[in-house]
């Protein structure tokens, strides 16, 4: 299939955000540099980022016709078969593009590897295009990303690449029953969060992190995973009269579901890869399965 248009998605410095906030930088920076702290470190990572991008930009268009598209119109942008994506960003903006890249290849670039971990960024600045050439050529290799994926009993879904989220949008406790091989229980918990190998790295880690610091143990063994596993991990788990902490982790096979029915009368949610905008009410009379979607994303590498 022949390439003839790429679609390079960046998201809004932090700075943008800041400016867009508090209407002028001058605002900003007052705000910043009042509550102590270092507005420079904000200016410093937007140059970066826009030198950066600067640079792609005038690679890129020698090479074949692009477009800009901010990450907020992601969802509602309708690709093409005939597009190549180029992500231009962090970790977590490949994951959230990712679930609408329709099988279609992605190269994402870190714009600034002193600044970006870049587990989801093969590629930088210097490199690449040998990506761009070899996704036009029909000649490049890739990592085939999975996704988790949560179907509500209305039909609504919600894909993930790195994390489900199951909770409420609040401080208050999440109330929820949860069957897994056929065993059932009523929980109330800080919520549920559901990972792909993908993103057992990143939020799952974390509550490894805080349960085995809580034990004092230096050696922190994290769950292995295949690409075809997901894990769940229950937060802060409350056992009571009427609740119960028997299933509170562990695996979910492909071919297995995880299920959840809502117990919440309001504000119950699902959220995907960090990102709150990108969301499923979850109240009282919602039921969601959770498993291994049949879907993936295409991440070009070097």
């Amino acid at each position: 299939m022949k390439i003839d248009y790429a679609i390079i998605i960046k998201n809004k410095t932090r700075l943008e955000s800041l400016i867009e906030r508090f209407n002028t930088k001058a605002q900003a920076q007052f705000y910043i540099e009042s509550s102590g702290g270092d507005f420079q470190e904000y200016v410093k990572e937007h140059e970066r980022f826009y030198l950066s991008f600067l640079e792609i930009q005038t690679k890129l268009s020698k090479v074949i016709k692009n477009k800009v598209v901010e990450r907020e119109f992601v969802p509602s942008y309708i690709f093409s078969e005939n597009n190549l994506i180029v992500v231009v960003g962090q970790d977590g903006l490949v994951a959230n593009v990712a679930k609408y890249s329709k099988n279609i290849p992605i190269v994402a670039i870190n714009p600034d590897v002193e600044r970006y971990d870049g587990v989801l960024l093969p590629f930088n600045v210097q490199n690449f295009l040998n990506g761009i050439n070899s996704v036009i050529n029909e000649s490049f290799s890739s990592k085939r990303m999975k996704f988790a994926e949560a179907v509500l009993n209305d039909g609504q879904r919600l894909l993930a690449v790195n994390d489900l989220f199951i909770g409420i949008s609040s401080h208050s406790s999440a109330r929820y029953k949860i069957m897994l091989d056929g065993k059932e229980e009523t929980h109330s918990s800080s919520g549920i969060i559901v990972s792909t190998k993908t993103g057992s790295t990143g939020w799952l880690s974390s509550i490894f992190n805080m349960a085995y610091g809580i034990l004092g143990s230096k050696e922190i063994k994290y769950p292995k995973l295949n690409e075809e596993d997901l894990y769940f991990a229950v937060r802060e788990p409350f056992k009571s009269i009427k609740t119960e902490t028997e299933i509170c982790g562990g695996a979910i096979k492909k071919g297995n579901k995880l299920i959840i029915e809502s117990l919440m009368p309001n504000n119950g949610f699902i959220f995907s890869d960090g990102i709150e905008q990108d969301f499923l009410q979850f109240n009282s009379g919602a039921t969601v399965e959770i498993r291994l979607s049949d879907e993936e994303a295409v991440l070009v590498i070097n």
